[in-house]
């Protein structure tokens, strides 16, 4: 029996040695790090407008005495939409008129007078030239005056033409607020609303706000797909048009826009989209997997082995894919990297 206990603690005393002689001894899985050109999406929601559209409101005040279109109404540009009425701006023209009129006949009396003036100072001695000089200055007179009853007509014309609203370009009537007898005007209740919403269906326009941190990644003229809740499973596709080529600077993301073709009508301005950007690299970046890239309080690091031992090198990161990301940092393409990387392996770790 005595003989039999001491073998047995001999054993547990030779366990926790070899243990320690193994942990010892246990690896560290390195890799070369490689330059990649990694292609990623990026969903985002977007907005389709109409590519043009445009609230119609009331140039005078004024009441509506004929409304030839209603909501979904298809009009042409130049199409006559509404008839205002002001009786006011008849008798204002009226007036006008009869200015004009009578400048004309000042000025004609004025510019007859100089002429004969002129003509009898042919002969010397008939005429003195201050009467001469003061006779041209009343006809000078008389006709800027003519000019600017002209000009006051032709004021009165042009607000008697906003009575007839006409569509600014080809579109659909998206809203109508008013009703036949109704007061507009370009101030007060009559301009709460705007009469018509006059909307370009056939051609949307998308936007998307991309940011900042991705706005490198796209080009116009890059096709992407998006899709809408309301048309679920169906695929669209268009290209990038214009980009703001600055950011917002209430969101810090630059303005997208895409230009869509809706000849089918499936798509409505205002619908929200769910939008799948391409986000290409356009030069190969260094990818690493994600296991060997350590999130501290510190910032974000990988342990790059130098001498055989460990280092760790501060980076930024960039993109995602699946296991996969971008790091930017001082590191070369001959860089040797822990592949699982921790906070528990110290700078100074030896790695064979």
């Amino acid at each position: 029996m005595a003989a039999a206990s001491f073998l047995w603690v001999s054993c547990a005393e030779q366990k926790p040695a070899q243990k320690a002689e193994t942990s010892e001894k246990a690896s560290i899985e390195t890799f070369k790090i490689a330059r990649e050109k990694l292609s990623t999406e990026l969903r985002l929601p977007a907005e389709l407008t109409g590519f043009q559209e445009v609230n119609i409101y009331a140039k005078i005040s004024s009441f509506v005495k004929e409304l030839k279109v209603d909501i979904g109404s298809t009009v042409k540009k130049g199409q006559l939409l509404m008839v205002l009425e002001a009786p006011e701006t008849s008798s204002q023209l009226s007036a006008a008129k009869s200015r004009l009129h009578s400048q004309e006949a000042v000025y004609m009396a004025s510019n007859g007078t100089y002429n004969r003036l002129l003509e009898a100072s042919k002969t010397e001695g008939t005429v003195s030239k201050n009467e001469l000089d003061v006779a041209e200055s009343k006809k000078n007179a008389d006709f800027a005056q003519l000019q600017a009853a002209k000009a006051a007509y032709q004021e009165i014309q042009n607000l008697i033409s906003y009575l007839q609203i006409h569509a600014p370009f080809d579109g659909v009537v998206a809203a109508r607020n008013v009703n036949i007898g109704a007061y507009v005007g370009p101030a007060g209740k009559g301009s709460d609303l705007p009469l018509l919403v006059v909307q370009q269906q056939n051609k949307l326009r998308l936007a998307v706000y991309v940011p900042e941190l991705y706005t490198g990644y796209l080009s116009i003229g890059d096709e992407l797909s998006f899709s809408v809740k309301s048309l679920l499973g169906k695929k669209f596709k268009a290209k990038i048009a214009r980009k703001a080529g600055a950011l917002d600077s209430r969101l810090r993301s630059e303005r997208v826009e895409m230009d869509v073709y809706n000849e089918s009508k499936l798509l409505l301005p205002g619908m929200v989209a769910e939008v799948l950007l391409p986000l290409n690299a356009k030069d190969s970046t260094f990818v690493v997997p994600k296991s060997a890239l350590v999130a501290s309080s510190e910032g974000n690091f990988v342990l790059q082995v130098e001498n055989n031992q460990t280092k760790r090198t501060h980076i930024q990161k960039g993109r995602e894919f699946a296991d996969k990301v971008e790091v930017f940092g001082e590191l070369t393409p001959s860089a040797v990297l822990v592949k699982n990387a921790s906070e528990e392996i110290k700078d100074g770790t030896a790695v064979k």
